[in-house]
């Protein structure tokens, strides 16, 4: 596991943010990118849709087409995918500094109904050349008030773009009931305890939700790194503490305890009986981490379980840093870590987000505990 450097530019802040937004089918992202789309302050995005078709631009919207590209009226410029994701960024990117499309300053993508969006989050990972334009600004999911019980219950896709949400966008509450959406809202929140939810009033959100899902700088992340741990607009409750089978208690973190264990587990409520496959919850560390053995755990957990291993957030203490390190993965795939210049405030302990599929939580905790012993036997041994 390489260190992205932090020297020179910052590696966020000089990377266009890439906000991907996803649903399942009728959630309502046609009506969201509509609105999006209307919206003075998006003069300078770009949005990456499927189909035109699909996405039904308002026709006054439109001032020029061609095959792949509409520009709108309000400056925003829009494109469909034909071959490659990949390639239509690269694409996108090559013609905005050789000025033949707008100087955008952020990309909207929108994937289908169907789609599962962690190859796209894989793609900004692994792709060299496109990890060095852009990054990810988060993950946006709709969920359908009146579907949406449903779709989670029966169709694994919409319970994978759930799991893998920054942003959860309930849509659809003026036609659904109220106790349903109630409901629809802890059954999301028991699924992904990390993630903002919202309500889309009409197929209406404010784009400001949009624009900063996460810190836009390195700087920004450093301040406060639990922003970016539970999204923008959630909070500390997100993480409540157990402990050897005792109750549940909400609220801010414990302070350490004297004869700590290496690892201590901090868990978000139990998942209900439908979604019992798909849960979260926090590792709280107290014990800083070698680079070795962080690097270790985590290509460990990645060969065993990295299809279930659905998004992996973390603020690690690695010995000899300075400042934390910041840890993002998405199933089998990690972005470089990203050293923070210092720590946000006298807590050092190591914390790290886990959504997962059919793994315990005592599976993965074992496995941190046993690479820690191994190299603590490895060094007594040299």
């Amino acid at each position: 596991m390489q260190p992205a450097t932090t020297a020179g530019a910052d590696p966020l802040a000089s990377r266009l943010p890439v906000t991907v937004i996803t649903g399942f089918l009728g959630s309502g992202k046609t009506t969201l990118l509509r609105h999006l789309l209307r919206d003075p302050g998006m003069n300078r995005a770009a949005v990456i849709i499927n189909e035109f078709g699909e996405v039904g631009i308002d026709h006054e919207l439109v001032e020029a087409s061609s095959e792949q590209m509409t520009l709108l009226s309000n400056g925003c410029l829009c494109c469909t995918v034909r071959t490659d994701l990949q390639e239509t960024l690269r694409e996108l990117f090559v013609k905005r500094r050789a000025g033949e499309v707008i100087d955008f300053d952020r990309v909207f993508l929108e994937t289908s109904g169907l789609a599962d969006p962690a190859p796209v989050l894989h793609s900004l990972a692994s792709d060299g050349l496109l990890g060095a334009q852009y990054r990810l600004n988060g993950v946006v999911t709709l969920v359908d008030a009146v579907n949406g019980m449903t779709s989670l219950d029966s169709m694994p896709e919409a319970a994978k773009q759930a799991a893998l949400a920054d942003h959860l966008v309930i849509t659809k509450t003026d036609i659904a009931d109220a106790d349903a959406v109630r409901r629809l809202r802890e059954r999301l929140r028991e699924m992904n305890a990390y993630a903002l939810v919202s309500i889309a009033t009409d197929g209406v959100l404010d784009p400001n939700l949009l624009r900063e899902i996460t810190p836009t700088s390195v700087k920004a992340l450093a301040r406060d790194p639990n922003r970016w741990l539970m999204s923008a607009g959630a909070t500390d409750a997100a993480l409540v503490s157990r402990k050897n089978g005792g109750s549940v208690a909400t609220g801010a973190a414990p302070a350490p305890e004297e004869n700590g264990s290496y690892l201590r587990e901090r868990i978000a409520p139990k998942a209900g009986a439908h979604d019992a496959a798909i849960r979260s919850f926090c590792l709280w560390f107290d014990a800083p981490f070698t680079w070795d053995t962080l690097s270790a755990s985590l290509q460990v957990l990645t060969s065993l379980r990295g299809p279930d291993l659905l998004r992996v957030k973390g603020i690690v203490n690695v010995e000899g840093e300075a400042g934390p390190v910041a840890i993002h993965g998405v199933q089998h795939i990690f972005h470089p870590p990203l050293k923070l210049e210092r720590w946000h405030d006298a807590d050092r302990r190591s914390r790290i987000v886990f959504i997962v599929r059919n793994i315990p939580c005592e599976s993965i905790e074992a496995l941190f505990g046993a690479v820690g012993m191994l190299e603590k036997t490895g060094s007594k041994e040299l």
